[in-house]
């Protein structure tokens, strides 16, 4: 379903910033804007990749499915974010689904014009390589936490991520203002639901967080760092 484009929305976006009227205009050109409803995939795992997107509002939820049948959420889209640029990757396909968690609007542009954008508007090429770089180091992050650190700790730095890329502040802590399950945060952090189902019953005894209609309230931050960190032990 399509949208109007609001350029003064789109203009609060990191990835256009130092970019003209007339250059915002001709990229805007070339793009629509969609409505997804929530639980609807943007794109699927394996479909040819024939858009690249900007999410202008909502929340997504990229998965991959492995060889062996896994699901994994890989990372959570937030607005403003870039994604689905496979062309890159340099691959035909998407490497995996991106899903609305809520009510969420995209901007979708071609993927064959993703060579001559960056071409003709070097700020955006710059805000685009900044963007792909910062995945990159996600990516590097989250493959140390799997491979040497304890689950309690690899929970710990997945909640804390998601209050980082999405948490408000509100006066009794940070809240995660979209709807996340403990089974999303079990694939990102690579355990069981059941184990983190006990870690954050655990944690919500001890008053650092407090679950909710699956928007979890982060109370104690700095706790969450220490556990995330090694610094102290953990509740289990």
């Amino acid at each position: 379903m399509s949208t109007t484009i609001d350029r003064s929305v789109v203009r609060t976006i990191p990835l256009f910033e130092r970019m003209t009227d007339a250059e915002l205009d001709d990229v805007l050109s070339q793009a629509a804007s969609r409505r997804h409803q929530a639980g609807t995939a943007v794109f699927e795992q394996g479909q040819s990749a024939d858009h690249f997107f900007v999410l202008l509002h909502g929340r997504l939820r990229v998965t991959q499915v492995t060889a062996e049948g896994q699901q994994m959420v890989v990372r959570m889209v937030n607005p403003g974010d870039l994604f689905g640029i496979a062309r890159a990757l340099r691959r035909p396909d998407y490497p995996g689904t991106s899903t609305a968690v809520v009510e969420s609007i995209t901007l979708a542009w071609p993927m064959t014009a993703w060579d001559g954008m960056l071409e003709q508007h070097p700020a955006l090429a710059v805000n685009a390589m900044q963007t792909v770089g910062a995945r990159l180091q996600d990516a590097h992050a989250r493959m140390r936490e799997l491979s040497t650190e304890e689950v309690e700790r690899r929970v710990a730095h997945t909640v804390l991520r998601l209050a980082n890329q999405s948490g408000k502040k509100e006066a009794a802590g940070i809240r995660i203002d979209f709807p996340v399950s403990k089974q999303d945060i079990a694939e990102m952090a690579g355990t069981t639901l059941h184990t983190v189902s006990r870690i954050l019953s655990a944690w919500e005894d001890a008053g650092l967080v407090e679950g909710g209609r699956q928007k979890l309230l982060i109370r104690d931050p700095h706790q969450l760092v220490l556990i995330g960190d090694g610094h102290v032990p953990g509740l289990l």
